[in-house]
């Protein structure tokens, strides 16, 4: 019988070079791959951080001077955008897009130590006229209405309950209350006989909870320009006491946040997250 031929297969000769990929598709090297991953990371660490010093940060509230408005343990949402944030690292701050109203909540520098945030009350602005008279407060001569205070001590106190104190009594007034002395030396320069006249440039401040709260009455006035933004929402809130917030130890803190993990769903107060703030004015 005839034998029949073999099937011809193609075979790629040695000489011949492999078709190129396509631009897109050639593999990187190490050092190209090394280099996008740090450079992504740097994008987005610049965003976060331009987001975190233009638009808004989050933080949190320790303590129980705004409560019934603002609870420990809340943490909100702070709007920055609009207040004229400040370029890091210089003295240029963005344009200022909103007024600062009586009765806005804002958070802003402490004036005697810039490092901490405090969030107060508006109650006065440049050019007006604050008074207390025995717990209630007086803007310009007119009593406020204030349905958000809370009020947990029925006794009146000097400073606290009437202020401005007479002049001549400031000296006389207990450190342990609480009064700056700073504050004590400058106060009388902007009293007079109808109340306490703020300058301009300058807020006074107060807390919601007017029995326990370390404000205007005893550290002063806040410069406009200490004010970083305002209390927008609530995302979060958990209940527990200031101390467990404040300690800063870190036994204390691996104790409190084992804390949280246990109790997170019946410790959140699941009916304050997404409250937003409203001036009531």
């Amino acid at each position: 019988m005839e034998s029949m031929p073999a099937p011809e297969i193609e075979t790629s000769s040695a000489s011949e070079r492999p078709a190129s990929l396509p631009e897109g598709s050639r593999p990187k090297r190490n050092g190209e791959g090394a280099w996008e991953t740090v450079r992504s990371l740097l994008i987005i660490l610049v965003g976060v951080f331009c987001i975190r010093t233009f638009v808004g940060e989050a933080t949190m509230i320790p303590t129980g001077s705004m409560k019934n408005t603002i609870l420990i343990g809340d943490h909100v949402f702070l709007d920055k955008l609009f207040y004229g944030p400040r370029v890091p690292y210089t003295s240029l701050r963005v344009p200022r897009l909103v007024k600062i109203h009586r009765g806005d909540i804002v958070a802003f520098r402490y004036p005697r130590n810039p490092s901490e945030m405090f969030v107060k009350r508006v109650i006065g602005k440049g050019g007006d006229v604050v008074r207390v008279v025995n717990k209630q407060v007086y803007l310009n001569g007119k009593l406020l209405d204030e349905p958000y205070v809370r009020h947990s001590d029925s006794g009146i106190f000097p400073l606290r309950d009437n202020f401005p104190p007479p002049v001549s009594e400031i000296e006389a007034l207990p450190e342990s209350w609480g009064l700056d002395p700073v504050w004590e030396r400058r106060m009388p320069e902007y009293i007079q006989s109808d109340g306490l006249h703020v300058p301009k440039g300058f807020l006074f401040v107060m807390g919601d909870n007017r029995d326990n709260s370390s404000d205007s009455r005893f550290w002063g006035f806040v410069p406009l320009k200490n004010v970083v933004g305002e209390p927008f929402f609530v995302y979060w809130s958990y209940n527990a006491p200031s101390k467990d917030w404040l300690d800063d130890s870190v036994e204390g803190r691996l104790r409190f946040d084992g804390s949280i993990l246990v109790n997170f769903v019946q410790r959140t107060r699941w009916s304050r997250i997404g409250k937003v703030f409203k001036n009531p004015y």
